[in-house]
């Protein structure tokens, strides 16, 4: 007889998210105005998942966190304009747009209705709870009668 090591059959956010596209620098990790992705990080503890992205210079109101059918979206559109003024002529002006958009296949595990996002020193954090009963429960002494 020999024995079988079980892995558990439905992998974790993280484990997905490093066998999608962790060192993959294919077209898919530039935004569609060709810069990079934000960076990501994705933390799993006993209470659920942390999403951190990295993304310096923005504001909270130009991200937008959604979640469809077990996806977690989250995108972002910033447009930035130098002013100038009526009297003046210009042979350039710079301007700036900026896009992208990363999606995260969530497991069956999370609390959908409390997953919770806020933006902080350059750093998006969405935090993706897990229902109660897929937390870890303490060891429990089974008396024997």
């Amino acid at each position: 007889m020999s024995l079988v090591r079980f892995t558990n059959q439905f992998p974790s956010l993280f484990d997905r998210f490093f066998e999608n596209d962790m060192f993959d620098w294919s077209n898919r990790n530039f935004s569609v105005t060709n810069t990079t992705l934000p960076s990501v990080n994705v933390k799993e503890n006993a209470e659920g998942y942390e999403v951190e992205m990295a993304a310096p210079g923005f504001e909270k109101e130009d991200f937008k966190v959604e979640l469809n059918n077990n996806v977690l979206n989250i995108s972002s559109e910033k447009k930035i304009e130098k002013e100038t003024k009526e009297d003046e002529h210009f042979t350039k002006k710079e301007f700036s747009y900026q896009s992208f958009s990363r999606s995260f296949s969530l497991p069956f595990t999370v609390e959908n209705d409390k997953i919770t996002a806020k933006y902080e020193k350059g750093i998006l954090n969405v935090s993706i709870p897990k229902k109660e009963e897929m937390k870890p429960k303490p060891m429990k002494q089974i008396e024997i009668k």
